[in-house]
């Protein structure tokens, strides 16, 4: 059986993280969708949050389990008995920090391998801060993610108040 990890902060899940999911689960005969606890970036939602909307946003998946991990990447994909880290690439400005991310991981971990499926082209657009820019600035983000989610970035930003987006790291989409 091989065994792949899908790992991403996933703050919050998108559609085009479901599309590489659903599609490394027909590659792989099991796919771990790894959700990072603490990654190097301002989060919107805690762990607990990211890890029930990527488990709702993927539960049509027989053979995809969603776990929290913390640590190295490589070291957990070990720990899982993973052969194969999947990564998805949107635009080509992604291939550079995904290359030094495989070769970094292939250092750490010689036996596991790194495999990137291009994003479907109608998700090519689409990342998590994209989502919550959008969804700050009163756009509609329902054709980007998951119900749930639209529901968990509505309550997100009414409990942050009036003044969310400015308490919020954003990725502008005006400069």
């Amino acid at each position: 059986m091989t065994i792949a990890i899908y790992p991403a902060s996933f703050d919050p899940v998108t559609y085009g993280h479901v599309d590489i999911a659903e599609r490394a689960a027909i590659i792989f005969d099991k796919l771990i969708v790894a959700v990072y606890d603490r990654p190097l970036k301002s989060l919107f939602f805690s762990p607990q949050e990211r890890l029930e909307m990527t488990r709702q946003a993927m539960a049509h998946l027989p053979n995809v389990t969603i776990e929290l991990y913390h640590g190295l990447t490589a070291e957990f994909a070990r720990q899982c008995s993973a052969k194969v880290i999947v990564r998805g690439l949107r635009v080509l400005s992604d291939f550079e920090w995904e290359l030094q991310l495989a070769l970094t991981n292939r250092r750490l971990v010689p036996e596991i391998d790194t495999i990137c499926l291009m994003a479907s082209q109608q998700h090519s657009f689409l990342s998590s801060s994209v989502v919550k820019e959008v969804f700050a600035n009163g756009g509609s983000v329902a054709e980007m993610v998951p119900p749930q989610v639209v529901a968990a970035l509505s309550g997100k930003f009414k409990s942050l108040g009036a003044e969310a987006s400015g308490r919020v790291n954003l990725v502008s989409l005006r400069d």
